[in-house]
């Protein structure tokens, strides 16, 4: 899960998704960073953690870092917030052939459509939620896609 500084969408994104894949019973490795360095080594932001408490998800002991050419090369999928997060992580590849594993969140929900999930930082805790539900149904969809069937118990 990869946004922009890490403290806000993609923590939100780690969490969620290691809770689904718990419940679900897979074996998946879930990591998030951002593509700038502001804000290594703090928290998420406290409306992160807000919010993913109130769903019980803690998600306090994540602390931020950027994204790495080793995680393109190491990770089966990347998953970013939104197209700039996209587009740089594109850049960071190069020419190489991990750009076929950068995939924006939301396609999973909305295939083609490139949408992107909002940047709640300079909003209030209503953005955080909204952020939360939109995470939290691509999610699901991510992994009714890649899952295999007698894995996912969500049917």
């Amino acid at each position: 899960m990869v946004c922009l500084g890490n403290i806000c969408r993609s923590p939100l994104g780690e969490g969620i998704l290691k809770k689904k894949i718990d419940e679900v019973g897979l074996d998946w490795q879930v990591d998030s960073a951002g593509t700038g360095a502001w804000h290594i080594g703090n928290p998420p932001d406290e409306r992160s953690v807000d919010t993913a408490r109130k769903n019980n998800i803690d998600i306090s002991d994540i602390r931020a870092r950027k994204c790495t050419r080793r995680d393109l090369i190491e990770y089966d999928l990347i998953l970013a917030m939104d197209q700039e997060n996209y587009d740089q992580l594109v850049q960071m590849v190069g020419h190489g052939n991990e750009i076929d594993k950068i995939k924006l969140l939301l396609d999973y929900l909305k295939p083609g459509e490139r949408l992107s999930v909002p940047d709640p930082y300079w909003g209030g805790i209503e953005g955080f939620n909204r952020v939360f539900k939109l995470i939290e149904e691509a999610c699901s969809a991510l992994i009714d896609a890649h899952a295999p069937a007698e894995d996912n118990q969500r049917g």
